[in-house]
């Protein structure tokens, strides 16, 4: 299973201490930082995309509340804090775990061992990424409609919707772009904005800010969020030497 890429964000060395300590315990979880500082963190997130955030809410200047609602791209998020009136609007965020301090050990594991199994299902529910015949249902007309991986050019968010744009046409659904993200193969799909996921095999041309794609309609030109700019190039450099 590959390793949850994680930082960590409090103001207060000590509670940074502790998680980190504890993080050890799970071997799933990889730390790649640990800030006390709002700005800096959102700095790094900028430049980094990550899996799993897990930080404090009440801090000076930047609050997690504010931080998480900035972000082009939320990762899952476990929030800690010494207040639970914070814990509703915290959930609003659909956060996966709020904890609140001094988190115990034993408080600590029970959210990590959930966090795990829902990776684990979410694996066993991948299906080979190998073959062509590979689909997903997807809600559409008051239905599940059958779409197959090979058949989607770009899935476009929109404000209420999720537009799926495939070689038979588009197909309108409300599930959101977070839950297609997770659910499509990431070695074909990765998400290049907050409103775009794109098919790595459409595309035709990139620069800094923009991908070209291979469409029904013709070829058409998709920005890149800042957030995804390095995620996407590091793909791209691979694919340059297969």
């Amino acid at each position: 299973m590959k390793k949850l890429s994680c930082i960590l964000l409090d103001d207060e060395p000590l509670a940074t201490d502790i998680i980190a300590q504890y993080l050890k315990h799970f071997p799933f979880v990889e730390l790649k930082s640990i800030f006390h500082n709002s700005k800096e963190a959102k700095d790094y997130l900028k430049k980094n995309p990550i899996d799993l955030l897990i930080l404090d809410i009440e801090m000076p200047g930047l609050t997690g509340i504010e931080l998480v609602k900035s972000l082009e791209s939320i990762p899952t998020l476990i929030f800690t804090t010494a207040y639970p009136n914070f814990a509703v609007e915290g959930f609003e965020l659909q956060a996966f775990d709020y904890l609140l301090k001094p988190v115990g050990f034993e408080r600590f594991t029970k959210s990590m061992d959930r966090l795990h199994k829902k990776i684990s299902s979410r694996l066993e529910l991948t299906p080979d990424k190998n073959t062509l015949n590979e689909y997903i249902f997807v809600k559409a007309d008051r239905k599940l409609q059958k779409v197959y991986f090979n058949e989607i050019q770009f899935i476009e968010g929109l404000k209420d919707y999720v537009m799926i744009h495939t070689t038979q046409g588009r197909i309108i659904t409300l599930q959101t772009m977070k839950y297609l993200s997770e659910k499509l193969p990431n070695n074909i799909f990765r998400r290049i904005h907050r409103s775009y996921i794109i098919n790595l095999n459409c595309i035709q041309s990139t620069t800094n800010h923009i991908v070209e794609i291979e469409c029904k309609a013709g070829k058409k030109q998709l920005p890149i969020g800042k957030l995804f700019r390095n995620q996407l190039s590091s793909i791209l450099e691979q694919k340059k030497f297969e």
